[in-house]
């Protein structure tokens, strides 16, 4: 069955369009500006300009980006000689505005995602190009890239050399534009396989592929002369950037420029023999010591993303619940004495939420769009999505546990009672573990007995998951219950706008961001995990919260589920009043987390 398009009248069609032509033309000049640089890059590489007149070029497009797009948008298929000329001719030093940032990073979404760390490399990058400063991005050249979303993908035409295991060794650059954003592909010719592979990580020789992918990147900063403000590096597969930048690369002309580290979190943090840091041309006995790189535990070996804290001007940790000094001494896997000694360092991020995709007053998958002032809108959402699950239109509750990844897992669920308002529900979990599995299944026989309908939507990793949830379908035979063994991304936004709680794993999601989407959509987030009280404990009790951390414990850190049902029963002008607040507040990349880093950013250009 099809879902319904929007049943908005011609009026909202119209300037519906309008804006999205906007919008295009907006992005069109960003991917402009964008290639621009590449094209200023490959000058440099081919000595055509000197080094110099690079980093003046390259600030005259950075700073009068409009003008410069609006100017060149027909001249980008001339031969670099005839557009260097136009440079020239357009060319006028102008004081300078904003930040230059360069990602050295592993992933980047869409063209390479795995986990957080590729929504956040382009949702910050995004936030921060649009608010006036210049952003860039180097990533391995991957056999793997996803390249439908790149624009002007092209190979350069001169390759440069980087230090690795006592050689130098040849690389091939290629360029693109990903929304709005330069995008460096560094392409290994001798070492061809680190990067040719099924996978991105999981390899025994990730060391070696990531730091040979990281000392390239900083060769090949030296020989395009890019001199950026700050140097952005992320986890333990670049953090290696942080002593090489130090030890090898800062008296080549980035005197200026400082480092700043994020860390998704400190799970992975790649211990290695210290003898290996060589490969890359640091010196292990000046970098296998206590205050440097070497591990806090095993200290015969050295710690990577250790050394990537220590090099770094500033580390950003990202959470959404947790402040610095929870995370510091509960949990730093390791790290503790590390961190404390660097504490004046760190700083907490929340992540953000890509509104130009989830965002009910534009959502091109809702049969009608709403806003927070105006909710007619949820309730047709609600509407078609019963009439889509065949569900009866009588029922007031709906609810589904549903994870946006390939592997996925919709639990769906609506609850028939009388009510003052109608309100749905649903949940979304990345995979369900036995523990979580046992968990969701109590509730569904608890909410059960109440008469609440549930929807399984999708199929976990685990077949053993599988299979249990195919008994327990089996088992339930109830009339009320749908299971879909495949994913629907229109169906995801359809419940996400036709929902009323999301059941969640925690508040602190990084991949799926549910409690932003919950929220965003005009949903209450309720955690129900084995683990829920926990989380609760520390965004009630923990100082130094990130803005978001503090409103989801105020608003509902302590909501259960049963007292979500009966606040929606009991007190629905309460109810809506909280979700009319919830849907006002600004949690995309552009608010607080853009805040965070720019603060971080002028913070180390400083010292």
């Amino acid at each position: 069955m099809e879902l319904p398009l929007s049943s908005n009248g011609g009026s909202t069609t119209k300037n519906d369009n309008i804006w999205r032509l906007f919008r295009e033309a907006q992005q069109n000049k960003l991917s402009v500006s964008s290639e621009l640089l590449l094209r200023i890059d490959s000058m440099v590489l081919t000595g055509m300009i000197d080094i110099k007149e690079a980093s003046e070029l390259r600030r005259l497009v950075k700073d009068y980006r409009i003008e410069v797009a609006d100017l060149f948008t027909q001249s980008l298929h001339k031969e670099d000689m005839e557009l260097l000329a136009e440079l020239r001719y357009l060319f006028h030093k102008r004081k300078k505005n904003g930040y230059h940032i360069i990602h050295i990073c592993t992933e980047m979404e869409p063209v390479v995602s795995v986990g957080s760390l590729a929504s956040y490399v382009t949702g910050l990058s995004r936030a921060l190009q649009r608010k006036g400063n210049l952003v860039e991005v180097i990533l391995p050249k991957y056999a793997s890239l996803d390249i439908g979303d790149v624009q002007g993908l092209r190979e350069t035409e001169m390759e440069f050399y980087s230090y690795f295991n006592g050689q130098l060794h040849a690389n091939r650059v290629w360029t693109g534009v990903v929304y709005g954003i330069g995008v460096t592909f560094i392409q290994p010719l001798h070492y061809s396989s680190f990067f040719s592979r099924e996978r991105i990580y999981g390899y025994s020789d990730d060391f070696e592929r990531f730091t040979y992918f990281s000392r390239a990147s900083l060769d090949y900063m030296v020989k395009s002369a890019k001199k950026p403000d700050v140097l952005h590096i992320h986890n333990w597969h670049t953090a290696i950037v942080g002593p090489l930048f130090w030890d090898v690369f800062v008296n080549q002309g980035l005197e200026a420029t400082r480092i700043l580290l994020t860390c998704q979190d400190f799970d992975s943090q790649c211990l290695q023999q210290p003898d290996k840091l060589a490969l890359c041309g640091l010196d292990p006995s000046r970098l296998n010591r206590p205050d440097r790189l070497q591990d806090n535990t095993k200290t015969q070996l050295v710690n990577i993303l250790k050394g990537g804290v220590v090099y770094s001007n500033k580390v950003v940790i990202m959470s959404s619940i947790h402040s610095k000094g929870t995370i510091v001494h509960s949990l730093s896997h390791g790290l503790e004495p590390t961190l404390a000694i660097h504490k004046d360092k760190l700083v907490v991020s929340p992540c953000g939420i890509d509104d130009s995709i989830w965002d009910p007053s534009k959502d091109k998958f809702l049969p009608e769009n709403y806003i927070a002032d105006n909710m007619k809108g949820k309730a047709v959402c609600k509407a078609a999505l019963q009439k889509h699950l065949a569900l009866s239109k009588h029922a007031s509750t709906v609810v589904c546990i549903k994870h946006l990844w390939k592997f996925a897992i919709f639990f769906g669920l609506v609850r028939s009672f009388p009510m003052k308002k109608d309100s749905s529900m649903w949940c979304i979990f990345s995979d369900v573990s036995d523990v979580d599995l046992e968990n969701l299944k109590a509730a569904i026989w608890v909410a059960s007995r109440r008469n609440i309908q549930f929807v399984f939507m999708g199929a976990s990793k685990t077949p053993k998951i599988n299979r249990e949830l195919q008994l327990f379908e089996e088992e339930l035979k109830d009339e009320n219950t749908r299971f879909i063994n495949k994913y629907d991304e229109a169906l995801s936004h359809l419940i996400l706008a036709g929902s009323d709680i999301i059941l969640c794993q925690s508040f602190h999601d990084a991949v799926l961001q549910v409690p932003l989407k919950a929220v965003r959509y005009g949903a209450a987030p309720v955690a129900i995990t084995f683990n829920d009280k926990v989380f609760r404990n520390i965004l009630e009790h923990d100082p130094g919260k990130t803005k978001f951390a503090h409103y989801m414990s105020t608003a509902f850190a302590n909501l259960s589920l049963s007292q979500a049902l009966d606040e929606i029963k009991n007190k629905p002008s309460h109810w809506n009043m909280k979700i009319m607040d919830a849907m006002s507040k600004d949690f995309s990349w552009d608010a607080e987390c853009y805040d965070i880093h720019i603060s971080a950013y002028a913070s180390i250009k400083n010292l």
